[in-house]
Order: C-alpha cells, then structure tokens, then sequence
C-alpha cells in the first residue's frame, strides 16, 4: 500500500444507513483498511424506508448475498412498482411499474406508436404493455427465467418491500463477519484538527477516543459530523415539496399480500401501505402548512387495512440536501446528507448510490480536492432530478379540492423540470439527461397517469401504417396477458421461499 493511503474508516451512526456502508466498504477493501462504526442502542433510528427499487438487488449481489436468505431474514416480499390514488384527480388511479414497456418496433421508442393510437382513441392503457403492470395488477408474481429469449417474462424487473430495521441487522452481521468493529456508545464530541480543520476524532461519553482519517456520518438528521461539527449547511426544497411530517405505524396483515406499495393522496400529503411478511407497514406524509398533527395521526389510523400494533411515530424533516455531501474528511450518508420524501422510494437507493460514489472517488490521505468537487457534483446532479421528479407528483395534478393541491397545481416550477414537462406536451418526448434515476418510462407513466397531455407523437411513427402499427401493438398486449397469466401469486411465491428454509 502507498504511504498516504487511507488506513482507518470511522463510521458515526448505524442504522440502514450505516450497516449498508459497512456492509458494503468491508467487502470491498478487505482486511486492508481498518473500519469501525460506533453507534447507540438508545438512538432510535427512524426504519420507516421500507421500500426499494431495482438497484438493491445489485448491491445484495455485489456483497454475494443469497436472496432467499435476505428475503427471509428481513421479512420481505416483491415489488413490481408504484400504484398512486387519487392523485391526478379523485378516484384516479394509476401504477409506476417498473421495467420497460412493449418492444421496439423500429428507430422510435415503444410508446410513442402507442402514443400515436391512444390519442387515435384506438389502443387500450398504457399498462397493458408492461409485464410489470399487468401482474402487479394481478397479483401475481415470479422471478425472471433466464432462458426466455425474447419474452415478457424475461423482462420482470423487481425490487423489495422489507423491514428496515431487520435489514440493519442481518447487514451488521454481515459487516461484523468481514471485519467491522463496532462500538457501542453515544458520541459527546467532535474533536476537529486545528491546521486544516478535518475531523481528526470522536469523543465517547465513556472518555474512549477514536481517531479515523475518513469519517462517514450516518447519524441521521442530526448531521452530527457534516453539521454540527462542519456547519456543511443545507438547501431547503421545502418550496416545492412543501411535506416536512410524517407518522408511521404498523398493522396486523390483513386481505392479499400485494406485489406494490400503494401511495394514496390525502388532503394534506398522502398515504403509503407497504405489505411485508408479518405486518403491513403504514405512514401519512403531510405538511403542517396545511394540516394539523391531531388530523394527521387520525386520517392515518382510520385508514389501516388491519389493527394497528402500536401507537404512531412522528418524524419532522425538511426535504432538501446537504450543500456539500462530502465536506473535507466527511462524507455524509443517508438522512444526514438530505432527505428526499419516500414517495418513490429512493431513500435506500441513495445511499447506495453514494457508498458506491465514494467507491468511485476513495480518497488518499491528501483529499484531493477535484475528486470531492465532483463527487458533490454528481450527488447534487442526482438528487435535483429526484427532486424533479417528486415534484411532478404534486404539481402534475386537477385536483382543487383543499388548499394544499391547490398551491400544488400552481408552484412555480424548477426550470429543469418545466423544460421536460413542454417537451412532452409538445410530441411527447421524454429525454434522460446524463443517466438521471428514472428512465423515460417512469416519467412517462406519471405525466400520463396524472393528466399530461402530450400535443402530437414523433413524426417517425408516422412512416408505418395506422393498420400495421394498431396489429403490432394487440400482438404485444396479447403476449404480455399471456405471460401473465402463467404466472403464481405473489403470495405463493414469497411462501415458497419461507417454506425453503
């Protein structure tokens, strides 16, 4: 190893955020870099991020994770997507699948000849040319085969439902088993380098001193090191995504186990149900602007599937993020880097995302400042285009019934944003800006599932005949409720995997 290399990893908080970390640096560097993470037991964390998105399941593959055990081990079941109520208009409703939609037909993406029919009135919704929508819808559910070829089951793209709490735990074990020390205790302070101003370690409250030269602060919203010790500061968004509370509360299991978490628009916020193997996770995201806590925790327990086994937890926050996610030798993660709400479940994929950044950019001793320049560049990059993206949620919407959607539908909008939203209306064109999260057909099925109108379709579309293209398009829906209908039930493929213990 150089001279100058990073020899020793401090790790403040644990958590989903700090056993992913661990979990993910110990696998990584190996026995060569000491890594410890101190957290305490009387620091609750806040385990309400529940559900996830595809990505996970390449992290649990680059640590050579079983996923039968993972899912077994923290209680999970399959996600096919996203089904929003209520949100464009009252009894609307519409689902954010994931995966790809159809086959392409030629130099012009799927949708847009489906585009071309809807508009003609002659092609059914969206969703019957999604393998993921469709069983969703059905309940139903299997991995893809690998032996396929060309088939819509090939084409399954899934993500979990899990209890984040047991995830934390099954990761420690992992971490602990290549090589994590940690260390219980709470911190009493930050001791910072009197040169150069980097943390150089933390004080226990039992006296301990812990030196580190990369520290990683997963201490939640307090930002114990990038904030408190740092003064980092933070961009408030809470403009545009005006929700700053949430309670959630778990209920007993109650009628089918579905393959989807449900978001469901309230007056004030909105709803999520999250179905895992024991319990049913529940929570109302609302903003106090416009709705007070007592109606808050009453729209919420009025709305369970099943009984309630606890009393709701309030959470406080203020969506934004940190002004700089990596600030000296710090490097923020999870809900102390910002907080993006769980509306699309990008919570857990952040910090997956910015572990494997910090992969990306591992510093030396020296923290040459280019490399921390464009890591905060691209979490910056990143997270704004989240950011858009939740904003259409709210902004894209009729509804006028309460005072909230109403300075919803009206915002004005981050210019990135409304330049993709006139470029849709124009000929429906949706365009990926440098590797965003959401491909085109995320964005697609919100603007379309809430009222956006596209104006036209791509010229292209128009070099095959209306006949040839309305044929094209009853052939993938006919392939696509086929696959479906092959397929078993969510809940009998989860209790498979239980039963193989």
């Amino acid at each position: 190893m150089q001279q100058n290399n990073v020899k020793k990893i401090v790790i403040v908080g644990g958590g989903t955020a700090g056993w992913m970390a661990a979990a993910s640096l110990s696998k990584i560097l190996g026995n060569k870099v000491a890594l410890r993470l101190v957290e305490s037991d009387e620091i609750s964390t806040i385990g309400v991020g529940e559900s996830t998105i595809p990505m996970i399941k390449m992290f649990n593959q680059v640590l050579g994770i079983n996923e039968d055990e993972f899912m077994r081990e923290t209680k999970a079941t399959f996600k096919l997507g996203i089904e929003f109520a209520d949100w464009g208009k009252l009894g609307d409703k519409y689902m954010h699948g994931f995966g790809k939609f159809g086959q392409d037909l030629w130099t012009v993406d799927f949708y847009q000849y489906w585009l071309k029919m809807h508009q003609a009135g002659k092609a059914p919704d969206l969703e019957n040319y999604s393998i993921n929508r469709m069983a969703a819808k059905a309940g139903k559910f299997m991995r893809p085969p690998a032996d396929m070829g060309n088939s819509p089951l090939s084409e399954i793209t899934y993500a979990f439902h899990l209890d984040a709490g047991l995830y934390a735990r099954y990761l420690r074990k992992f971490s602990e088993a290549h090589g994590v020390v940690r260390t219980e205790g709470k911190v009493a302070e930050t001791v910072l380098d009197p040169v150069n101003g980097h943390v150089a370690a933390v004080v226990m409250e039992n006296g301990e001193r812990i030196e580190g030269e990369l520290f990683i602060d997963c201490s939640g919203f307090r930002g114990l090191l990038i904030e408190q010790a740092l003064k980092t500061g933070y961009e408030d968004w809470s403009h545009w995504l005006p929700c700053d509370r949430a309670y959630a509360v778990p209920c007993e299991l109650a009628g089918e186990l579905l393959p989807y978490t449900r978001a469901t628009a309230r007056p004030a916020g909105w709803q999520w149900r999250i179905g895992l193997q024991h319990r049913t996770g529940n929570g109302h995201v609302y903003s106090s602007k416009f709705m007070s806590d007592d109606e808050a925790a009453s729209i919420l327990m009025n709305n369970l599937d099943g009984k309630a086994l606890a009393e709701p937890r309030q959470l406080r926050f203020v969506t934004g993020k940190r002004k700089k996610v990596w600030n000296k030798n710090v490097v923020a993660i999870g809900l102390s880097s910002g907080f993006m709400e769980p509306l699309e479940s990008t919570s857990i994929h952040l910090i997956q995302s910015t572990v494997a950044r910090l992969i990306t950019f591992f510093p030396d001793r020296g923290f040459d400042q280019a490399d921390v320049d464009e890591f905060n560049r691209q979490c910056d990059f990143e997270t704004e285009r989240i950011r858009d993206f939740l904003i259409l949620h709210y902004n894209a919407t009729g509804r006028d019934d309460t005072p909230f959607w109403d300075h919803c539908r009206t915002m004005v909008l981050p210019e990135s944003l409304r330049r993709k939203l006139e470029l849709y209306k124009a000929h429906g064109r949706i365009v990926r800006d440098n590797n965003e999260l959401f491909a085109e057909v995320g964005w697609l099925q919100v603007m379309h599932g809430q009222g956006i109108k596209a104006g036209g379709y791509h010229p292209l579309v128009d070099l095959l005949g209306e006949r040839e293209v309305g044929e094209y398009l009853a052939e993938v829906a006919g392939v696509v409720g086929k696959c479906v209908s092959v397929m078993p039930s969510h809940a009998q493929f989860v209790a498979a995997i239980i039963a193989a213990k």
